[in-house]
């Protein structure tokens, strides 16, 4: 008997195909039936005609590792869609450390209040290894799945402690220990190691002001680090330094994979800046060099929406870039930032640092800070700039008058990137840009992305921007195979992770979001999204419902329904890697049933004028060679490079396969198989073997599900 059968519905499967209308039974927390008129007994028989059955979306940037100690239902992401996360980005966990270090490596970025995060980690950090920390969250009552990463800024203030890791370079002694520790970490099941270069993620405590420890690694530490993800082909989660460009050129150089193994390599952030209107471009760029041309394996990630961030008053993350901001940042109370503003010298500083003409996140303007609270009524709804302007005051002095005067009080908004639309879909849709970013979990008083998923369906169901399974593929089963997570599909076998959606709700717009005191967090006040109601009918994760009409189910948070993911496929060894990426399909069918590179070469050829093409070009190298013999002029040596032209258009135009660069040069492989599948066409024999390993690769689908 069946747990759970649902009827009639729309089914998603996550791979991009378009979809189907099918039933599926569930049990024991697993897809057994996916099949139109499934007529079984079932213990809850639910008509889901009209609606979308979809695979629970994945959020790829999450920063939950502290609220999953308190909250592991993770309520504000699963009631939009979300049924797996992968947290310790930004190159912060709980993987390994003392519980006061990580507070005060975390808290500045939570933006939630000092005692509760130090008191939560204060009864929850009693592991001493990576191995007993991932244990431990086996034990929560996890709502939706968890992946996580290992956060560098954990792992350097574990080896080194918290004051050198925050201003020392890292020894031989500390980076053996911090490679071995990592190492442990990846055994142990974290999917990665991430590290932050960006100056703007700060420390509380009594370092406050000081970023992050993974800040002050040197090239050399950074460098280890990737080393070991490349060995396992493990995730690289960075975020660089938008003030210093050879951060970016130390990402990339990381990231190439000519002669090794690719770095799997995922960067914040492709936005199209305000400030910097062309910018956007370079991130397809970017890809198409590193990915296509030198071997890499690189991913950024976006977000589905403006960026908006919140702020209350002085206290923000837009001020982390610039040392006045950062002082008002560190001070624990307002009669401390009150105090510095009491100082001319200090406003002095501010106004200066303020106008500073630089490479800058945040735009700085007046005129685009808008007003949302404030204890002056009339000022809500209006800009900084205006209300100087009505005051015949300068805009920078109106906003250091407002801010001394009102302090948090003060709720104020400002937007820096992703306000064009037709820019923002175009980055939505590109291959190597993944969906994400949503920072959930961190940031909870300036902003509220839980819904990122949800956004890329409303963006392309009412803008047509792309199909949409093409968009449900991106937020999850193109995603998963990325990370290398077991979600993301519906099929039969998989886990009971799935969505239900009113489609003609997704045409509404997105919402904006509220604050709220949440009971979870014993008040503490955050930002959320509310309005997925009409969308989500329902979530599922392991079968059981936790999300009914777009709201919460006691169940979440209560009973584990959820698990700790561990990496599909797990590989060590820099040849095994690099075999296994030169041998991929494409940028996502790595994995593959194809051991004989004869059988890999026809399963990338199987588009007739891709083929045509080649032969054309083998026919136009040996073409080169005899004409060079018979009339001894070098200039027919551009016959062969025009044979390679027209391969490589062949695989552009047609059929966009995997080509790896040293193939493109000169491979015996490449050259006995072109000249095989050369006289096999001649013979009539090509397409029976690429109906032959058309089978066996469904064969193997159907094995792994």
């Amino acid at each position: 008997m069946l747990d759970l059968l649902l009827k009639g519905g729309l089914v998603f499967d996550g791979t991009g195909a378009p979809p189907v209308c099918a039933d599926i039974g569930i049990v024991a927390g697993r897809i057994v039936r996916l099949a139109p008129g499934i007529d079984e007994a079932a213990r809850t028989t639910r008509d889901v005609g009209g609606q979308w059955i979809v695979p629970g979306f994945i959020d790829i940037h999450t920063h939950y590792d502290v609220e999953v100690e308190i909250a592991p239902g993770l309520a504000e992401s699963v009631r939009h869609g979300v049924t797996s996360v992968v947290m310790g980005n930004c190159s912060l966990s709980l993987t390994v450390g003392e519980a006061p270090d990580l507070a005060d490596i975390f808290l500045r970025v939570e933006s939630l209040p000092a005692p509760l995060v130090r008191k939560w980690l204060a009864q929850s950090v009693s592991w001493g290894s990576p191995q007993a920390y991932l244990a431990h969250l086996r034990s929560l009552p996890l709502g939706p799945n968890v992946a996580p990463l290992l956060g560098h800024s954990a792992l350097r203030a574990a080896v080194m402690g918290l004051e050198r890791s925050l201003h020392e370079a890292a020894s031989d002694d500390d980076l053996a220990r911090m490679r071995a520790l990592a190492g442990q970490a990846l055994d142990a099941g974290c999917f990665g190691i991430s590290v932050d270069m960006v100056h703007w993620h700060k420390v509380s405590g009594a370092f406050a002001g000081r970023s992050v420890p993974s800040h002050y690694a040197d090239a050399r530490e950074y460098r280890m680090l990737a080393d070991l993800c490349r060995e396992r082909d493990a995730v690289f989660q960075v975020t660089p330094n938008p003030q210093n460009g050879r951060s970016f050129l130390l990402i990339l150089a990381m990231s190439t994979g000519l002669f090794r193994p690719p770095l799997r390599a995922t960067v914040l952030s492709a936005l199209d800046m305000s400030d910097h209107p062309q910018l956007w471009r370079l991130f397809p760029l970017i890809t198409f060099v590193v990915n296509r041309l030198l071997g890499g394996n690189l991913r950024f990630q976006t977000l589905a929406e403006p960026f908006a961030i919140y702020a209350d008053g002085p206290i923000t993350p837009l001020f982390e870039e610039f040392a006045a901001g950062v002082e008002l940042n560190s001070c624990a109370t307002a009669q401390a930032r009150r105090a510095l503003w009491a100082s001319d010298t200090f406003r002095a500083r501010f106004r200066a640092d303020w106008q500073r003409r630089e490479l800058r996140t945040f735009h700085r303007d007046p005129a685009r800070m808008w007003i949302v609270a404030s204890p002056e009524a009339d000022h809500i709804g209006r800009s900084v700039a205006e209300i100087a302007a009505a005051r015949g005051s300068d805009a920078t002095a109106t906003l250091i008058d407002l801010l001394a005067t009102h302090d948090e009080q003060l709720r104020w908004v400002a937007c820096g990137a992703n306000e064009r639309p037709a820019i923002r879909r175009r980055l939505l849709a590109h291959r190597y840009i993944h969906p994400g970013f949503t920072d959930a979990g961190a940031h909870s008083r300036n902003l509220a992305f839980f819904d990122g998923a949800l956004a890329v369906l409303r963006e392309a169901v009412s803008t047509a921007c792309m199909s949409p399974e093409r968009a449900i593929a991106r937020v999850t089963g193109e995603v998963a195979r990325w990370f290398n997570l077991d979600a993301g599909e519906l099929r039969e076998g998989r886990r009971a992770d799935l969505v239900l959606l009113s489609p003609a709700a997704l045409q509404i717009a997105l919402p904006a979001p509220v604050e709220i005191a949440d009971p979870m967090l014993e008040g503490a006040r955050r930002m959320v999204k509310r309005g997925s109601a009409a969308a989500v009918a329902s979530v599922f994760i392991a079968g059981i419902e936790v999300v009914r009409d777009g709201e919460p189910l006691p169940v979440l948070g209560t009973v584990p329904t959820g698990t700790l993911l561990a990496p599909k496929v797990k590989v060590r060894g820099q040849a095994a890697v690099l075999a296994r990426y030169r041998n991929r399909i494409d940028d996502e069918l790595v994995d593959h049933p194809f051991r004989d590179y004869w059988d890999i070469f026809v399963f990338k050829h199987q588009d007739r004028r891709n083929v045509l093409l080649h032969c054309l070009a083998v026919l136009m190298m040996y073409g080169s060679g005899l004409a060079l013999l018979i009339t001894w002029n070098p200039w027919w040596f551009l016959l062969v490079l025009a044979s390679q032209a027209t391969g490589l258009a062949g695989h552009w135009l047609f059929e966009r396969s995997h080509v790896d660069m040293r193939d493109v040069v000169f491979s015996w492989r490449a050259s006995r198989c072109l000249n095989r599948m050369f006289f096999a066409v001649l013979r009539g024999r090509y397409w029976h073997e690429v109906g032959r390993v058309r089978s066996a690769f469904a064969l193997f689908r159907e094995a792994a599900a």
